[in-house]
């Protein structure tokens, strides 16, 4: 971790970090971006194929349904900080395809620190945890996001936090009416969010 801490020097020191294996097959570590001033936070669980490509947070599949939502809430992307709890993209490689795999337990405490200072530096009135990766890297492996979607949660991180499902997992959905159901609600959370978010 740098000693000056600033948005600009983290994005710059987390490129040589080396504190799990993980960098050693990804292209580079993706951190986060949006305005140092956003009121709204939200977290993934790690960069996919897209992401480690091009060195931005949610420009994939995921991300674009993450940007429909956003449109349909109200939402203006480029007001609010997007960012992952793991830095670099973890994959099993299937021929020619790079395919996600979900990071250990190790992997996300090894990333904290970045993430908390990520926290630290915006002061986000708004944080949004997207899936249980996130989730347990924010409040710990007892949060349980079937427990508490859909609640303003007051905490110490954020006056205000929310927590739902990553849209990759809408996408994952086993078939069409489980994607659509699973978007409907999906885009129900991110309403909520929008909805506090104007009156913060």
């Amino acid at each position: 971790m740098p000693v000056e801490r600033s948005l600009p020097t983290l994005r710059a020191a987390v490129q040589a970090c080396r504190g799990c294996p993980l960098y050693e097959h990804a292209t580079r570590a993706v951190f986060g971006e949006g305005p140092a001033d956003a009121k709204a936070v939200f977290i993934g669980e790690i960069p996919g194929d897209l992401e480690d490509r091009e060195g931005h947070p949610f420009v994939g599949p995921a991300g674009r349904l993450l940007d429909e939502a956003f449109a349909a809430a109200g939402i203006a992307r480029e007001r609010v900080y997007l960012t992952n709890a793991v830095k670099h993209f973890k994959f099993t490689q299937r021929g020619k395809r790079r395919i996600h795999d979900k990071p250990t337990r190790y992997e996300v405490i090894a990333c904290k620190p970045w993430l908390a200072a990520e926290l630290a530096l915006v002061e986000p009135e708004i944080v949004v945890v997207l899936g249980a990766t996130a989730a347990h890297a924010v409040f710990g492996t007892r949060f349980r996001i079937t427990q508490e979607r859909g609640k303003d949660l007051h905490t110490a991180i954020a006056p205000h936090a929310f927590a739902t499902l990553h849209p990759a997992a809408v996408l994952r959905a086993p078939d069409e009416l489980a994607r659509r159901t699973s978007r409907e609600r999906f885009f129900a959370d991110i309403a909520l969010v929008g909805e506090t978010l104007r009156r913060v």
